[in-house]
């Protein structure tokens, strides 16, 4: 019987210490990234770091750096260590049919890269008609933008999270204990597993940083509004009620006031989980007129700036 576990975290660099302690309890390790050139010759040591991260474009760059050392101290220790991300395996291979001068009309209609495409597609597409919309437009059809993307990202989690679990099944059917990575938006890959793996598999999950969260709000997540819209929308695709519409407007807030670049302790613990927590905490005492007043505000200004206000208006000293 293989005990598998499924670890809910993010990429910055407050969770590694956390990730490398649970990471040595178990045989495997599955990241959640696509197969990557000379990835296990950097495991091997004959690749340094900064050269096999260098032709990457890196989102979280010194969390990067510091994952890509963890993970060689643990290969040193006889641990397995794979990539495993089908979605995105299949998207590179999308780009790369494009680049050699493919195009849509040419994807074989059964190809398994065709729904990676669409939905890749009409992501993508809603998500460039938000950003059109919030320069300019209204906040309702700026709100409603914010809910067509959140229906189209849900799809992409969903089709990600069954690739995935298809993938991950017969691979961890091979080890006595595996250490599944994922985001926390990928909430359906429990279900998915549990689909696939065979019975005498021992499902469970973990939420890295769910006892940190704990101890600063009491709360195992730090789900912003943007987040709940579209875990709303993973399990209830029709879902248009107002909560939808609250959701979104706070949403346009949150996405304004959270800080964008990695941060890396120093002095404070787990700077990213406070910053969210305090951005939730300001959103959440926002009702949808509030956010109405609120977003041509701040809808052009800085981070900070857009912190300031917000933070202001709720606590009645603007």
């Amino acid at each position: 019987m293989s005990q598998v576990t499924l670890v809910y975290s993010t990429h910055r660099p407050e969770t590694l210490s956390k990730a490398s302690e649970l990471m040595t309890r178990y045989d495997a390790i599955i990241l959640e990234e696509p197969e990557t050139a000379g990835f296990q010759e950097m495991l091997d040591g004959e690749l340094p770091v900064e050269d096999y991260l260098a032709d990457q474009d890196l989102e979280y760059p010194h969390f990067s750096r510091q994952s890509c050392r963890m993970l060689q101290r643990l290969y040193r220790k006889g641990k397995t260590i794979l990539q495993i991300e089908p979605f995105l395996d299949r998207l590179l291979r999308i780009h790369d049919f494009f680049a050699d001068g493919g195009s849509p009309a040419l994807l074989d209609e059964d190809s398994p890269l065709v729904p990676v495409y669409q939905v890749e597609k009409d992501a993508t597409g809603s998500l460039i008609r938000f950003y059109r919309t919030a320069v300019s437009g209204s906040f309702e059809n700026t709100v409603e933008s914010v809910k067509a993307f959140s229906r189209d990202d849900a799809k992409r989690f969903i089709l990600r999270d069954r690739l995935r679990a298809e993938a991950l099944a017969p691979v961890a059917e091979k080890y006595p204990s595996v250490y599944i990575e994922a985001g926390v938006m990928h909430v359906r890959l429990w279900n998915e597993l549990r689909r696939y793996l065979p019975k005498t598999a021992r499902l469970d999950s973990i939420h890295l940083m769910g006892s940190v969260n704990r101890s600063i709000w009491q709360r195992r997540h730090t789900f912003g509004p943007g987040d709940l819209l579209t875990i709303l929308y993973i399990y209830h695709p029709g879902y248009n009620d107002a909560r939808a519409d609250l959701l979104a407007a706070r949403s346009l807030i949150s996405s304004k006031i959270l800080e964008k670049e990695e941060m890396v302790p120093s002095g404070e613990p787990y700077p990213h989980i406070r910053n969210e927590v305090d951005s939730i905490r300001l959103v959440s005492r926002l009702g949808l007129a509030d956010c109405r007043r609120l977003y041509p505000r701040i809808r052009l200004v800085r981070t900070s700036k857009a912190r300031s206000i917000v933070r202001q208006y709720v606590t009645g000293t603007d």
